[in-house]
């Protein structure tokens, strides 16, 4: 039997055998609560003392054994994932864990948590119609999670390194030629979010990046323009939030067609203000609806963008693949692709690289021909 005056972190040997340490767990009801921790060996008892103080600290049940899955999860998101993330990535996080991993895993010991047990969600979600790469974000949920408990010495090891996740085909990037992507800004013109195309063809800006630009951030005589912001809505609400990586947060040198699009586009805003009177909503914001409010992205791409390349002749893009061609624009020319990889706002160089390398044989040939140019004219 345990001794009621023992202190937390005591250790003893109890008349059965055993070894005890005593943990305080504060007071409940106006009364001390104790619990009491068993080993066989003193070093048992005191490792699992250490334990069952870390769970307390984690805010976890005491006992690694009693914590599910879907406890831990919980802890995980409040604690780790919450104050690391943009509020975008968060809510996905959320909905991975919510609408998926705590139906599917939630009850599980998360000590007894296989590899088996994960890999037959994941096969399972597949059949039930989730996309490959919805899976796989799951996958990767799951496997980021468990990453920490290892981290929180709540596991031994992360079992979702031991699941394969499905294969992903890659998304075929699919930019504009050059002579398209003058003839889609010539389909622009006179369209009221021309400036909006001014900007993302040549300088590759993000949607949201684009959205959230204010003309605070923008600068005519100087012909730059800084990013600091992505425009979301999160929750039914539109927010600015930070960019996606820390280099995203960029200023960019505007071209002159640019700056001159800009320029038509504060004029016409300015018309719709005045005519919009008192409804007009100021938020500072460069691309706007035609009372001052953001815009919604649907809208743009439905109302404005798809109209566009349809009336052009084009073929049927992503918006997104506007950013794409403007990086493949700028390597085919020459430019260098540190300075490519500044403008995108890409957090390594590797993924410029990477996700260009349809345009590396342009490049190639060119490099070829400006060696045997130079190597022919020392002959």
């Amino acid at each position: 039997m345990a001794k009621r005056g023992q202190n937390e972190g005591s250790i003893y040997k109890a008349k059965d055998g055993r070894w005890v340490a005593c943990l305080n767990l504060g007071y409940q009801g106006g009364k001390r609560k104790r619990k009491y921790i068993y080993g066989k060996t003193r070093r048992e008892s005191s490792e699992k003392l250490t334990e069952a103080l870390r769970n307390c600290q984690l805010g976890l049940p005491v006992s690694n054994d009693k914590i599910t899955f879907g406890q831990f999860l919980d802890k995980w998101l409040e604690d780790s994932v919450k104050p690391g993330v943009r509020p975008r990535t968060f809510i996905r996080y959320s909905g991975d864990v919510r609408n998926h991993l705590k139906p599917a895993l939630g009850k599980i010991k998360l000590a007894k948590l296989s590899a088996p047990d994960i890999q037959a969600v994941l096969n399972q979600k597949l059949k039930s119609g989730l996309s490959p790469r919805t899976v796989r974000h799951l996958y990767a949920t799951c496997r980021r999670s468990l990453k920490v408990a290892y981290k929180w010495e709540l596991v031994p090891r992360n079992v979702a390194t031991l699941a394969d996740p499905p294969r992903v085909h890659r998304y075929e990037v699919k930019p504009l030629s050059p002579e398209q992507a003058r003839t889609f800004l010539e389909a622009a013109k006179g369209d009221r979010l021309e400036g909006l195309y001014s900007v993302a063809v040549p300088l590759g800006l993000r949607l949201g990046e684009a959205l959230g630009l204010r003309w605070q951030d923008v600068d005519l005589e100087a012909g730059t323009l800084r990013i600091a912001y992505q425009l979301q809505r999160l929750n039914g609400k539109w927010e600015l939030v930070e960019p996606k990586t820390s280099r995203s947060r960029r200023t960019i040198a505007v071209p002159k067609a640019t700056a001159h699009a800009l320029r038509d586009h504060r004029k016409r805003q300015l018309e719709e203000k005045m005519k919009a009177g008192p409804d007009w909503q100021e938020h500072g914001f460069v691309f706007t609806s035609r009372i001052g409010t953001p815009l919604d992205r649907p809208n743009i791409v439905r109302r404005s963008f798809k109209l566009i390349l349809k009336k052009a002749g084009l073929p049927d893009i992503r918006f997104h693949d506007l950013r794409h061609t403007a990086a493949s624009l700028l390597l085919v020319q020459g430019v260098a692709p540190r300075v490519v990889m500044e403008t995108l706002g890409h957090s390594q160089i590797s993924l410029t690289m990477d996700t260009y390398s349809h345009v590396m044989p342009v490049l190639q040939r060119e490099a070829a021909d400006k060696m045997d140019a130079i190597l022919s004219a020392q002959n």
